[in-house]
């Protein structure tokens, strides 16, 4: 692609991605055949190519950053999402931050954030190719005075100049997403070392990372974006280290960690919270089931009861209206005479797959409810309720 880029960035080049900006996947045929009367083959597909990219990135930068960036197809499903990166960018500006060693960049999502912050940033990133691309976005966001991209090999730079470093390892290879921390690209004990010799420092890792493998100097943060877990980050050189907690965006909304032992089980009561997913992987479930004076439907299952409805930002509150043990043919009556067609099926703790269900069920009718598919002091169960108003509030922060 990095043949492809240069010519991308010369006026032909922009003057053709404006052309082919927003073309429909039915009309790329028609428009690379006209296109390619008056412009080189490799060019007009080149710019198609990047028109696609762009159209799938919009959903992680907005389509006007989308709009104007480069993108490579590994680019766009790797790179941090805008809200995330803003976010993050925004706790190294508040911890005094001005210059950041930023290793792994990428296609430069982050050193946008961070330059948009006010920081300036080394954005260095081994692959050729993804470091022109990043180089190529600093310019198209009028970015280029506070990023300077380098090609190197991460382990090989020298950060002691900068405020803080930022890591985001390779979590994919050939084969898929990478699971073993040792296996990322640098290996996460690197990063570790790297950011034990900065002032400060933030280590992107996978949400799914376990709580053993966690630094004891590292505070780490689980962050979420519209209900989605996004990632997880162990800072270092914010005065807290051994801290947990669950940031919820937009926002931000931040449950911290106060090492509550396990909720108590109790039976349903009327009211079902389902946490954020970022509260969930934090293992922060206490913290929000103490904020609703709730119980654990079982005690390995992440759903909180209570009797009252409570206003929070870390759970989605549903009002259960029926308990049933799992019974397929029982669902399917009351949901039938509940006249039900739109039927969302929610499950956590159960082997049986939503559409599965909805396939036995068959809702038909004009109202709407949601089945909850878990268990409930070891015993499989059905839970059927409806989304409760108001279902957020202004939590602690």
């Amino acid at each position: 692609m990095n043949d492809l880029l240069s010519p991308l960035l010369t006026p032909e080049g922009h003057a053709l991605l404006d052309e082919v900006r927003g073309t429909a996947p039915a009309d790329e045929l028609a428009v690379a055949t006209r296109l390619r009367r008056e412009h080189p083959a490799e060019l007009v597909s080149a710019a198609l190519a990047q028109a696609r990219l762009r159209q799938r990135a919009a959903a992680k930068f907005g389509e006007a950053d989308a709009g104007r960036m480069f993108f490579t197809p590994n680019g766009v499903e790797q790179s941090t999402r805008a809200s995330v990166a803003a976010y993050r960018a925004g706790r190294l500006k508040a911890l005094g931050v001005t210059s950041v060693a930023d290793l792994c960049c990428g296609i430069g999502g982050d050193a946008i954030a961070l330059a948009r912050a006010g920081i300036r940033v080394l954005a260095v990133d081994r692959d050729p190719v993804t470091a022109a691309v990043a180089r190529a976005n600093a310019d198209a966001l009028g970015l280029a005075g506070l990023i300077e991209v380098r090609e190197a090999d991460v382990q090989e730079v020298d950060a002691d100049g900068y405020d803080a470093v930022f890591v985001d390892p390779a979590r994919r290879g050939g084969r898929g997403r990478i699971f073993d921390p040792e296996a990322y690209s640098p290996p996460l004990s690197w990063a570790v070392g790297a950011a034990s010799a900065a002032r400060v420092a933030a280590l992107k890792i996978a949400p799914g990372i376990p709580h053993e493998a966690v630094p004891a100097a590292a505070e780490a943060e689980w962050i979420s974006d519209h209900g989605d877990v996004k990632e997880a980050v162990l800072w270092f050189g914010t005065g807290a280290p051994g801290a947990v907690r669950a940031t919820l965006l937009p926002g931000p909304r931040t449950l911290l960690g106060r090492g509550l032992p396990d909720p108590a089980v109790r039976p349903v009561g009327r009211y079902l919270y389902e946490p954020d997913g970022a509260v969930i992987r934090a293992h922060l479930v206490a913290e929000a089931a103490e904020e609703l004076a709730g119980g654990l439907l079982d005690p390995t299952i992440a759903y909180v009861t209570a009797d009252t409805l409570r206003a929070t930002d870390y759970a989605t509150a549903y009002e259960i209206t029926d308990e049933l043990p799992f019974n397929v043919k029982k669902l399917k009556a009351l949901l039938r005479e509940r006249g039900v067609g739109n039927l969302t099926v929610k499950k956590r703790g159960s082997a049986v797959e939503p559409e599965e269900l909805r396939r036995k069920v068959k809702p038909q009718g004009p109202n709407a409810a949601t089945v909850f598919l878990t268990r409930v002091a070891g015993a499989p169960t059905m839970l059927v309720g409806a989304p409760a108003r108001p279902a957020t509030g202004a939590g602690p922060s």
